[in-house]
Protein backbone atom coordinates (compact mmCIF):
# COMPACT_ATOMS: atom_id res chain seq x y z
CA UNK A 1 0.00 0.00 0.00
CA UNK A 2 2.75 2.97 1.10
CA UNK A 3 4.47 2.11 -2.52
CA UNK A 4 0.85 2.75 -4.18
CA UNK A 5 0.29 5.89 -2.48
CA UNK A 6 3.84 6.81 -3.43
CA UNK A 7 3.32 6.08 -6.47
CA UNK A 8 -0.06 8.03 -6.88
CA UNK A 9 1.48 11.19 -4.92
CA UNK A 10 4.38 11.43 -8.05
CA UNK A 11 1.73 11.17 -10.34
CA UNK A 12 -0.55 13.97 -9.12
CA UNK A 13 2.27 15.82 -7.78
CA UNK A 14 2.33 18.25 -10.99
CA UNK A 15 -1.18 19.08 -10.58
CA UNK A 16 -0.80 19.30 -6.82
CA UNK A 17 1.85 22.02 -7.17
CA UNK A 18 -0.68 23.71 -10.04
CA UNK A 19 -3.10 23.35 -7.33
CA UNK A 20 -0.86 25.84 -5.10
CA UNK A 21 0.50 27.75 -7.27
CA UNK A 22 -3.24 28.69 -8.08
CA UNK A 23 -4.02 29.60 -5.18
CA UNK A 24 -1.08 31.24 -4.43
CA UNK A 25 -1.69 33.25 -7.19
CA UNK A 26 -5.72 34.51 -6.19
CA UNK A 27 -5.65 34.54 -2.34
CA UNK A 28 -8.75 35.63 -0.65
CA UNK A 29 -9.22 36.61 3.12
CA UNK A 30 -11.29 34.77 5.52
CA UNK A 31 -15.00 34.64 5.05
CA UNK A 32 -14.48 35.76 1.50
CA UNK A 33 -13.17 32.44 0.29
CA UNK A 34 -15.72 32.69 -2.53
CA UNK A 35 -13.35 31.96 -5.53
CA UNK A 36 -11.00 29.28 -3.57
CA UNK A 37 -14.14 27.86 -2.48
CA UNK A 38 -15.42 27.44 -5.93
CA UNK A 39 -11.63 26.34 -7.20
CA UNK A 40 -12.01 23.44 -4.74
CA UNK A 41 -15.23 22.10 -5.48
CA UNK A 42 -14.75 22.38 -9.17
CA UNK A 43 -11.23 20.05 -8.71
CA UNK A 44 -13.24 17.59 -6.39
CA UNK A 45 -15.99 17.72 -8.65
CA UNK A 46 -13.60 16.66 -11.66
CA UNK A 47 -12.50 13.38 -9.66
CA UNK A 48 -15.70 12.81 -8.93
CA UNK A 49 -15.79 13.19 -4.84
CA UNK A 50 -18.76 13.92 -3.80
CA UNK A 51 -19.10 16.90 -1.50
CA UNK A 52 -20.86 19.45 0.09
CA UNK A 53 -20.14 23.24 -0.20
CA UNK A 54 -21.54 26.18 1.69
CA UNK A 55 -20.52 24.72 5.01
CA UNK A 56 -20.41 28.30 7.20
CA UNK A 57 -20.03 30.78 4.14
CA UNK A 58 -17.30 28.95 2.03
CA UNK A 59 -16.45 26.06 3.86
CA UNK A 60 -16.61 22.50 2.06
CA UNK A 61 -16.61 19.05 2.93
CA UNK A 62 -15.83 15.96 1.12
CA UNK A 63 -16.49 12.53 1.47
CA UNK A 64 -14.21 9.19 0.37
CA UNK A 65 -16.27 6.14 1.04
CA UNK A 66 -13.96 2.72 1.29
CA UNK A 67 -15.27 -0.65 2.04
CA UNK A 68 -17.39 -0.67 4.82
CA UNK A 69 -18.13 3.41 5.29
CA UNK A 70 -19.75 3.21 8.48
CA UNK A 71 -16.68 0.99 10.14
CA UNK A 72 -14.30 4.31 11.23
CA UNK A 73 -14.38 7.86 10.24
CA UNK A 74 -11.61 9.90 9.83
CA UNK A 75 -11.16 13.53 9.08
CA UNK A 76 -8.81 15.52 7.36
CA UNK A 77 -9.19 19.20 7.92
CA UNK A 78 -7.06 22.11 5.50
CA UNK A 79 -7.53 25.96 5.86
CA UNK A 80 -7.96 28.21 3.20
CA UNK A 81 -7.75 31.98 3.94
CA UNK A 82 -5.14 34.08 3.84
CA UNK A 83 -3.60 36.86 5.30
CA UNK A 84 -3.98 41.22 4.46
CA UNK A 85 -0.64 41.50 3.52
CA UNK A 86 1.09 42.80 0.50
CA UNK A 87 3.36 40.25 -1.42
CA UNK A 88 6.70 40.77 -1.93
CA UNK A 89 8.10 37.69 -3.72
CA UNK A 90 8.96 38.61 -7.26
CA UNK A 91 8.00 34.48 -8.54
CA UNK A 92 5.98 34.09 -11.58
CA UNK A 93 2.86 32.61 -9.40
CA UNK A 94 2.66 35.88 -6.95
CA UNK A 95 -0.36 37.12 -5.59
CA UNK A 96 -2.51 38.76 -8.03
CA UNK A 97 -4.97 40.33 -5.38
CA UNK A 98 -3.41 43.49 -3.84
CA UNK A 99 -2.78 43.66 -0.02
CA UNK A 100 -3.59 39.60 -0.09
CA UNK A 101 -1.28 37.05 0.37
CA UNK A 102 -0.62 33.41 1.13
CA UNK A 103 1.92 34.04 3.67
CA UNK A 104 0.94 30.94 5.98
CA UNK A 105 0.40 28.23 3.61
CA UNK A 106 -2.69 27.91 3.75
CA UNK A 107 -2.47 27.19 0.02
CA UNK A 108 -0.10 24.56 0.66
CA UNK A 109 -2.53 23.24 3.00
CA UNK A 110 -5.66 23.25 0.68
CA UNK A 111 -3.48 21.95 -2.36
CA UNK A 112 -2.34 19.64 -0.09
CA UNK A 113 -5.78 18.11 1.15
CA UNK A 114 -6.91 18.16 -2.31
CA UNK A 115 -4.34 15.92 -3.23
CA UNK A 116 -4.62 13.62 -0.58
CA UNK A 117 -8.52 13.38 -1.31
CA UNK A 118 -7.35 12.29 -4.47
CA UNK A 119 -5.00 9.29 -3.60
CA UNK A 120 -7.68 8.23 -1.23
CA UNK A 121 -10.46 8.50 -3.28
CA UNK A 122 -8.53 6.38 -6.16
CA UNK A 123 -7.34 4.08 -3.26
CA UNK A 124 -10.92 3.52 -1.84
CA UNK A 125 -11.20 0.27 -2.72
CA UNK A 126 -8.54 -1.03 -0.25
CA UNK A 127 -9.37 0.68 2.67
CA UNK A 128 -12.52 0.36 5.06
CA UNK A 129 -14.23 2.91 6.61
CA UNK A 130 -15.04 6.88 5.14
CA UNK A 131 -12.38 9.86 5.07
CA UNK A 132 -14.05 13.25 5.75
CA UNK A 133 -12.42 15.69 4.20
CA UNK A 134 -12.67 19.44 5.77
CA UNK A 135 -11.55 22.97 3.88
CA UNK A 136 -12.34 25.27 6.77
CA UNK A 137 -12.89 28.93 5.99
CA UNK A 138 -11.50 31.82 8.33
CA UNK A 139 -8.79 30.16 10.02
CA UNK A 140 -7.05 33.69 10.50
CA UNK A 141 -10.18 35.60 11.72
CA UNK A 142 -11.77 35.26 15.06
CA UNK A 143 -14.61 33.61 16.34
CA UNK A 144 -12.92 30.68 13.44
CA UNK A 145 -13.99 29.20 10.93
CA UNK A 146 -13.61 25.62 12.77
CA UNK A 147 -16.15 26.88 15.39
CA UNK A 148 -18.77 28.02 13.00
CA UNK A 149 -18.30 24.63 11.00
CA UNK A 150 -18.89 22.69 13.64
CA UNK A 151 -22.22 24.80 14.73
CA UNK A 152 -23.26 24.04 10.53
CA UNK A 153 -22.84 20.04 11.50
CA UNK A 154 -19.19 19.23 10.07
CA UNK A 155 -18.87 16.75 12.26
CA UNK A 156 -22.15 15.19 12.36
CA UNK A 157 -23.26 12.24 9.62
CA UNK A 158 -21.34 10.41 9.56
CA UNK A 159 -18.89 11.91 13.08
CA UNK A 160 -15.09 10.93 13.17
CA UNK A 161 -13.53 8.89 15.67
CA UNK A 162 -10.48 11.15 14.99
CA UNK A 163 -9.34 14.73 13.15
CA UNK A 164 -6.43 15.84 11.72
CA UNK A 165 -5.79 18.97 11.14
CA UNK A 166 -2.32 20.29 8.91
CA UNK A 167 0.24 23.00 8.96
CA UNK A 168 3.24 23.45 7.23
CA UNK A 169 6.20 23.84 9.57
CA UNK A 170 9.75 24.45 7.61
CA UNK A 171 11.83 22.82 10.29
CA UNK A 172 10.52 19.77 8.96
CA UNK A 173 12.16 18.62 6.01
CA UNK A 174 9.92 17.65 2.88
CA UNK A 175 8.39 13.94 3.43
CA UNK A 176 8.42 14.33 7.12
CA UNK A 177 5.35 15.01 9.92
CA UNK A 178 5.10 16.11 12.86
CA UNK A 179 2.42 14.32 15.81
CA UNK A 180 0.84 15.33 19.19
CA UNK A 181 -1.98 14.69 20.55
CA UNK A 182 -4.41 16.95 21.59
CA UNK A 183 -3.64 20.63 20.43
CA UNK A 184 -0.92 21.50 18.29
CA UNK A 185 0.15 24.83 16.87
CA UNK A 186 -3.18 26.17 17.74
CA UNK A 187 -4.15 29.83 18.62
CA UNK A 188 -6.99 32.19 18.68
CA UNK A 189 -5.26 35.67 19.35
CA UNK A 190 -6.47 38.81 17.44
CA UNK A 191 -4.02 41.44 18.58
CA UNK A 192 -4.91 45.33 17.85
CA UNK A 193 -2.29 48.15 17.91
CA UNK A 194 -3.23 51.86 17.29
CA UNK A 195 0.05 53.58 17.27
Amino acid sequence: MKEKIQQLAREYHADTVAHRRHLHMHPELSYHEVQTSRFIADKLSEIDIPHQEGIAGTGLVALIEGKNPKKNVVALRGDMDALPIQEANQVPYRSQNEGVMHACGHDVHTSSLLGTARILHSLRDHFEGTIKCIFQPGEEKLPGGASLMIEAGVLDNPRPASIFGQHVHPPLRAGMIGLKPGIYMASADEIYVTV
